[in-house]
């Protein structure tokens, strides 16, 4: 955090009731496991826990006070609110207001870790810089990752995640961005939103969270950019994308075999060459909005072709192996949509070699789950792949509609089991499914040779 707060400074922007002494805190805690001696304890409820029945431990564990939602003892200062999730929302809002940092705020249907990550690896080339760790981008994760804020951050890349309607613009209220990031729109986790408009609607909130004289960095590639620029009349905005009208663009652009992508930078200050550590024009196009951001956030061209230069694939996404057998593994089992599926046979079909790609299902799907389950093994048939390997309900399907080379398997094991007898030196082997379908243990057990 930015200095200490008080506690009198909490109830007045949650609107809660105050007991006690005016303690002040430099620290908040959501969980007695790792709150230290000082903090303040916010005890979130959800639908399996409820945080106020932790306070006693918390003040056993050293906590100067407590937010609450439930009767708290008269001998503890603390401050009671109608919501303990909304509280600790407003209170990472206030420490936000107290921060100098240049904030960025990112979302997108696909691509917004990725493009995360750069961001963070261009502005830390001569900068300290906040980002949000992992996929901690919601309601929750969001707060927690503005209270990590302290004076010493020059610059802030937060990442906003979405479930459903309205979701990005209460945590952009927080973020209160000086540039928001929009990678795209898709039909991913579709069921919240109702449909593809939905999602269109709801990633278009973080332009509306913009502060005065902010930018909007927007995907000119998207078939939504015009609906976009049009919620963003009046604030000025920076395009990337693969076509000659971006601000931000790419050309002569190559995947190399190792995985690596070239390519030449373009924008509106000069070109640069880049190197990056990782495959497919659809990363390519994420390193164009981490470039567009990362600039209008203060970095040149030597600090792009850096940081860009030193990144390292994200885990689970597009990461280059070697199985034990020797055939090549890809191993973008982080997560899956139609989109990414895409972009991922895209890189494997450009590929030399016999080319398989091993298919999870795609989760949260809604009413689309067949169609689009049909349509990944029909696409990967016309990149002309040469064998899909299935296991899961779903991905049934794409096994059948790839046709001759396609194979469903009942368990991971046994696909595992048929990968390790038939994978050979010549093969290139890419896995992918959405985080329910677990595909990490098939890249983990084809990596190391285990029979387990």
């Amino acid at each position: 955090m930015i200095g200490s707060m008080s506690l009198s400074q909490v109830s007045s922007v949650t609107n809660g009731v105050r007991q006690g002494d005016d303690v002040q805190f430099a620290r908040v805690s959501t969980d007695t496991r790792t709150l230290q001696q000082g903090d303040l304890y916010v005890a979130l409820r959800g639908e399996n826990f409820d945080g106020n029945e932790f306070v006693t431990q918390a003040f056993e564990r050293g906590a100067c006070a407590a937010v609450v939602s439930s009767a708290l003892d008269s001998e503890h200062p603390g401050v009671r609110v109608a919501d303990t999730t909304v509280a600790l929302g407003e209170i990472a809002r206030l420490n936000r207001q107290a921060s100098n940092a240049r904030v960025i705020a990112i979302t997108g249907s696909q691509g917004k870790t990725t493009v995360k990550e750069m961001i963070a690896a261009i502005l830390g080339v001569g900068n300290r810089v906040l980002m949000t760790r992992g996929n901690l981008n919601n309601h929750i994760g969001v707060p927690l990752t503005l209270l990590a804020l302290d004076a010493s951050h020059e610059c802030a890349v937060i990442e906003l995640g979405a479930s459903g309607l309205g979701e990005i613009a209460y945590t952009v209220r927080l973020v209160m961005p000086h540039i928001a990031v929009l990678t795209n729109a898709a039909a991913t986790h579709i069921a919240g939103f109702g449909d593809l408009a939905g999602v269109v609607r709801t990633k278009g909130e973080i332009i509306d969270g913009l502060l005065e004289g902010g930018i909007a960095v927007l995907n000119a590639d998207d078939e939504h950019f015009a609906q976009w620029q049009a919620r963003a009349a009046g604030k000025r905005v920076l395009s990337f994308g693969l076509g000659d009208t971006a601000d931000y663009r790419a050309s002569g652009i190559r995947l190399l075999e190792s995985g690596r992508s070239l390519f030449t930078l373009h924008t509106p200050v000069g070109e640069t060459q880049i190197q990056l550590a990782l495959a497919g024009t659809h990363n390519v196009r994420n390193a164009l909005a981490a470039a567009a951001a990362a600039m209008a956030a203060g970095a040149d061209l030597a600090q792009v072709q850096e940081g860009l230069g030193q990144l390292a694939p994200v885990p689970g996404r597009l990461n280059w192996l070697l199985s034990a057998g020797g055939a090549r593994l890809i191993d973008d089992s982080y997560n899956a949509s139609p989109a990414s599926f895409r972009a991922a046979i895209d890189v494997l079909a450009a590929l030399p070699g016999r080319r398989l790609l091993i298919v999870g299902d795609m989760g949260e799907m809604g009413e689309q789950s067949e169609s689009a389950h049909v349509e990944l093994g029909a696409y990967a048939r016309e990149k002309g792949l040469d064998a899909l390997w299935a296991t899961g309900t779903f991905s049934a399907l794409s096994a059948g509609s790839f046709g001759a080379g396609g194979r469903h398997f009942a368990t991971q094991e046994t696909l595992i089991a048929e990968a390790k007898k038939t994978l050979s030196e010549n093969d290139v082997v890419l896995v992918k499914g959405s985080r329910s379908a677990a595909m990490e243990r098939v890249i983990a057990q084809l990596k190391n040779g285990d029979t387990e």
